[in-house]
């Protein structure tokens, strides 16, 4: 078979050729039609993710959508390496229905997103209709999705931040943070909102962003009206560690988790999935794809995503 093939950790795959996958008990035989290029999918490749195991060719990919022998088609996952979903044909382990109104390219590029925005705004952060949520790195695919998803759970009030502040001002928001400004405007910014009250903050960025959110709701503190916050750490792309002095947690009621294959149990990811999809195709949540045909993968691999998730089709 055909697939994208990472011989060299750190580089572009290369479109060529690949042993085909023979199913183990189990699982079942997919035809792959559409393949999300997801940041995770990226940093496996790479050896940057806690995952990271390959050593030898093996083929990228986490997800996808495909059709089974009967034509039936699916969203499947769990691929035994050095397989994996970037190819012609899948093994896999995992396989749910997709609704028959919602496009392939657009399952494949949302369930991972989706997936992330809705374990950690419902399952982590537990947010409940009323409260408000702070979203650090809206701009990206997540977090367009997480701002879709936190006003369908029945947000108050949702706070986005992030650099392209077009972007952001497109999305249903009620406020803006711009990190693209200066430290101390953006400072001032995060008080403000602190002051008013955060019930949940998204992090998909952490460093020094994540280090100013901190500082905003310790600046805030009142001891006779302690507010209850809870923070969910879900990416890394503005730093890979914080400093965070003992006297920020001591002035915060402040509840700090993780989002991800690690932190949420597999069978609640699972379980989200199918709503994800159902979302989808009543169009109340939304995605912009880019479609790029698998034999172009080298050329696409490290563009940027741009606010579209770009899907590889077979």
């Amino acid at each position: 078979m055909q697939a994208a093939v990472v011989n060299v950790r750190g580089q572009a795959p290369k479109y060529q050729s690949f042993s085909d996958p023979v199913p183990a008990d189990g699982e079942v035989l997919v035809h792959v039609h559409a393949v999300g290029l997801h940041p995770v999918v990226k940093a496996i490749a790479g050896g940057a993710h806690y995952s990271a195991t390959e050593t030898g060719p093996a083929i990228p990919g986490i997800d996808g959508v495909g059709a089974l022998a009967d034509g039936r088609r699916v969203y499947f996952g769990f691929v035994r390496k050095p397989w994996g979903t970037m190819a012609e044909l899948a093994a896999a382990a995992r396989c749910i229905p997709i609704p028959h109104d919602l496009d392939e390219a657009a399952a494949a590029a949302i369930a991972n997103p989706g997936m992330s925005a809705w374990m950690s705004l419902k399952e982590r952060a537990g947010l409940a209709a009323g409260e408000s949520v702070l979203i650090l790195g809206a701009t990206g695919v997540a977090g367009q999705l997480a701002i879709q998803v936190a006003r369908y759970l029945g947000a108050k009030r949702i706070v986005a931040a992030g650099r392209n502040v077009d972007a952001i001002a497109r999305a249903d928001v009620d406020a803006i943070v711009a990190l693209g400004r200066p430290e101390e405007e953006i400072r001032e910014a995060l008080n403000a909102e602190a002051a008013r009250g955060i019930d949940v903050v998204i992090d998909y960025l952490w460093g020094r962003p994540a280090e100013l959110v901190l500082e905003a709701l310790a600046r805030g503190f009142k001891a006779e009206a302690t507010q209850r916050t809870r923070m969910v750490e879900v990416g890394a792309s503005a730093g890979a560690t914080i400093t965070l002095p003992g006297a920020t947690l001591r002035s915060i009621d402040l509840t700090l988790m993780g989002s991800g294959f690690g932190a949420a149990r597999l069978d609640r990811i699972l379980a989200a999935i199918p709503t994800l999809f159902d979302l989808a195709a009543k169009g109340t949540l939304t995605i912009d794809v880019e479609r790029v045909p698998l034999a172009e993968v080298e050329e696409a691999w490290n563009r940027a995503e741009k606010r579209r998730r770009i899907v590889f089709t077979i």
